[in-house]
């Protein structure tokens, strides 16, 4: 690593941390030359897949858009910067596990609409509005209606994995 301050070659490394939850590596340095003190930071390199559009185009995948959208598709909405970020970087996850060097644009899509669907259903409908083009308040109709029935299937599972409190409990007598 050349020094920053004079540009000599050669640094040694002070201190070794981790940093970022365990992402990076925080190292502090010391030039050999004019002992001047800096920090680096190291990370992986990780390739992103291409996207593959759906007129056939290809492009690099950008973090940056992928944020955006969602951003916009929760303007106004109660939900935290931070929960926005998690989001995108699980979605990132999720396409490094894919493995494909090349992701269909749908498929990326889909990933948005799990991740929305979790952190605000109004946010989730629109972006399904722009993501499936709806046409008319009859596509809204549906995709509302799609989004409760996930709902209701999420809220029995809770309730079926849920011990009761005390023998006799009305909620374990209903599931008899």
């Amino acid at each position: 690593m050349h020094c920053p301050f004079c540009g000599h070659v050669e640094t040694k490394v002070t201190d070794s941390r981790l940093a970022a939850d365990g992402g990076q590596i925080r190292r502090r340095r010391e030039c050999l030359s004019c002992g001047e003190r800096f920090t680096t930071f190291e990370t992986a390199e990780l390739l992103m897949p291409r996207v593959i559009k759906s007129d056939g185009s290809r492009e690099p995948f950008d973090e940056r858009k992928l944020a955006h959208g969602m951003i916009k598709a929760l303007e106004k909405r109660p939900v935290s910067a931070e929960a926005i970020e998690q989001a995108v970087s699980r979605i990132c996850h999720k396409l490094r596990v894919f493995g494909e060097r090349e992701v269909p644009a749908r498929t990326i899509g889909e990933f948005v609409m799990e991740e929305l669907r979790h952190l605000d259903e109004v946010g989730y409908v629109r972006f399904a509005s722009v993501y499936r083009s709806f046409q008319d308040a009859e596509a809204f109709r549906d995709e509302v209606e799609r989004l409760r029935h996930h709902r209701r299937r999420r809220e029995e599972k809770r309730d079926s994995d849920q011990l009761p409190l005390l023998p006799g409990d009305p909620a374990t007598l209903k599931s008899k």
